[in-house]
């Protein structure tokens, strides 16, 4: 294991839970109130590092989690999670595995917050199980300067600067906040090298009660790992570069009432090499480009007695490929509306009745259209220990990929099918959430039925995956509990899942993905102040996963841990050294079956903020 020290790693961290900071400046990482570390010890950090412990999300990494991570939200896959930022949902048509590359730094982006059941219905496009949804921050005048050293040749900078001017258009000020980072590594598996970069500026706009934001986003990634996407043993690679430039606005009206309407045009260019010492000659065998533009309207107003919850998406994407070349097209315009009442009622001991229900109607140019009901009843009491119970059923749709449309569905190493359809999924649950005994936390029951999932499986024999469409029931509860104490704070996290599938005949002897889940998953975050000036931190994630012939080592349980100590002296209160630890217990288990495991990687650094 080599280890040099070039400059140290410099990370503002925030606090958890009513922790008070010791300096009095703004929040410049992402911040998640269910997750102890806000950064990774091997990259700075993107929107989707702070999802790798949040207990209603899970995340099979490729490499880092930063390299290729698929997002999965109660048991679904990864092209069945969107990811919402402002009003608009930012898509990749080509496939799902890079819906999480959004090239904008954390600092500019608000908690995540995790969209499921009617609020998924009522608020997201193009998926059918769950989002991830982010606000846009506020600029406040702040920086920070991060380096951080580590195992393996790891070398990383960063640099955020945010400020507020005096200057006001149309009465209100403007602000502006840039980001710089950089990293590189040998990796923690031979062949598993990465060189990462992002730069990012925004313009803000802000008054009492609005918010106007217009960004520009550049990242590339080159990463290598052996079986990336493959279980062939071949050292493979991907290089991506995504463009990302968003305008959005939005106006809180008061008492939950807002307006907010999005635009976004993304560019993605993906060369993936199955053998990356190969030969590739003037044209690269497998190199996408995918050009996406979207625009959003939302909003939620009073009128005469009801509230009316609306919603209209336009997502328009095109791709050119050098494989994908064998489906009926490569350009299409998806559209979705949604329109849901809402109407409540006082109840003679202070609890309100609140009821939504109304119908979401989602449309192509290259196939049908859907109309999907969505209801919810609740209870809603501010003073009783369970401040929301709640029942409600949604339908949801989504159109496959370019991936699973346009591949050979012959030959190749990855078989797709033109003639897969729209893909449907119907959730029905239960659930609540309040304050008892000290603690604060949410629960829900869910069962799912997905009816043409389009899935990647595997048949011995065969040297591809193959999609193929299947219906799977999925049974499940979700649990998340916090509190908090003068020295520690605490999250814990449980899933439970049952799951299905019909594959409607088709020959499978295992699953990439849809039959890759945690039969049981319980995440710990946990933060302790030791005195004014040492902090520790530490995530846990243990599952039982399903079963899977394609997982070759590590077996079907695992601990995934994340451990950092942070020493803030008190003659320099903006300045916090940093000791950091991924994969703790250098667990070999493979998130994703036969992709070999990220193994431990440990970072320090030191951070000054201003």
């Amino acid at each position: 294991m080599k280890f040099r020290i070039p400059l140290t790693g410099l990370c503002l961290l925030v606090p958890l839970c009513g922790q008070i900071a010791p300096v009095s400046l703004p929040e410049v990482t992402v911040y998640s109130p269910r997750v102890a570390n806000q950064s990774p010890a091997g990259t700075f950090a993107t929107p989707v590092s702070v999802l790798r412990f949040e207990p209603r999300v899970d995340v099979a990494a490729r490499n880092l989690t930063e390299a290729q991570a698929d997002v999965t939200i109660r048991g679904g896959i990864f092209e069945n999670t969107a990811f919402q930022v402002g009003a608009v949902t930012v898509v990749d048509p080509q496939t799902g595995h890079y819906d999480a590359d959004i090239p904008v730094a954390p600092a500019m982006l608000g908690a995540p917050e995790i969209l499921t059941g009617t609020d998924h219905a009522l608020r997201t496009s193009d998926s059918t199980v769950g989002a991830v949804a982010y606000g846009w921050r506020p600029v406040q005048t702040a920086g920070v300067a991060t380096l951080v050293l580590g195992t393996d040749n790891l070398n990383w900078e960063e640099l955020y600067q945010g400020y507020v001017s005096d200057t006001q258009v149309l009465g209100r000020r403007v602000a502006a906040d840039v980001d710089w980072s950089h990293s590189t590594a040998d990796g923690t598996v031979p062949f598993g090298d990465n060189h990462f970069d992002r730069v990012n500026a925004r313009v803000q706009l802000a008054g009492a009660g609005s918010q106007t934001d217009f960004f520009a986003g550049y990242e590339a990634k080159f990463f290598g790992w052996p079986n990336l996407y493959t279980p062939f043993n071949s050292k493979e690679s991907e290089n991506l570069q995504a463009l990302l430039v968003a305008c959005n606005h939005r106006v809180d009206l008061g008492a939950g009432d807002f307006l907010e309407v999005g635009a976004y045009h993304r560019r993605n260019k993906d060369d993936y090499a199955f053998n990356r010492f190969a030969p590739l000659g003037p044209v690269h065998p497998f190199q996408h480009t995918t050009w996406t533009s979207g625009l959003a309207l939302a909003g939620k107003n009073e009128l005469g007695g009801f509230a009316l919850n609306y919603r209209a998406e336009l997502i328009a994407d095109e791709l050119q490929s050098t494989s994908l070349t064998f489906g009926r097209f490569n350009d299409r315009t998806n559209a979705k509306l949604v329109i849901v009442p809402e109407k409540s009622w006082a109840l003679a001991d202070g609890a309100r009745l609140v009821v939504r229900a109304g119908a979401s109607l989602d449309d192509s140019n290259r196939g049908g259209s859907a109309v999907s009901p969505i209801f919810e009843l609740a209870r809603e009491q501010a003073s009783a220990p369970l401040q929301r119970v709640y029942a409600s059923y949604a339908t949801t749709t989504q159109v496959p990929s370019y991936t699973a449309r346009n591949s050979n569905p012959a030959a190749g190493l990855f078989r797709g099918n033109p003639n897969l359809g729209r893909e449907t999924s119907r959730n029905l649950e239960v659930g609540t959430s309040g304050t008892l005994g000290g603690w604060t936390g949410q629960a829900a029951l869910f069962y799912r039925r997905d009816e043409d999932l389009v899935d990647w499986t595997f048949r011995q024999g065969v040297t591809a995956r193959s999609a193929n469409a299947v219906d799977i029931a999925t049974t499940g509860a979700e649990l998340v509990a916090k509190r908090s104490w003068a020295a520690c704070d605490l999250v814990l996290g449980y899933t439970v899942l049952t799951k299905d599938p019909d594959y409607h005949g088709a020959l499978v002897d295992a699953s990439f993905y849809a039959l890759n889940y945690a039969r049981q998953r319980l995440t710990a975050a946990i933060v302790v102040r030791l005195g004014r000036e040492f902090e520790l931190r530490m995530d846990n994630a243990a599952r039982i996963q399903a079963a899977n012939l394609l997982r070759t080592v590590g077996g079907d349980r695992a601990v995934l841990s994340s451990l950092s100590l942070a020493y803030r002296p008190a003659a320099w209160r903006r300045t916090t050294f940093t000791l950091q630890a991924d994969n703790l217990w250098n667990s070999n288990f493979q998130e994703v079956p036969a992709v070999p495991a990220s193994r431990r990687q440990v970072s320090a650094g030191v951070a000054y903020a201003w």
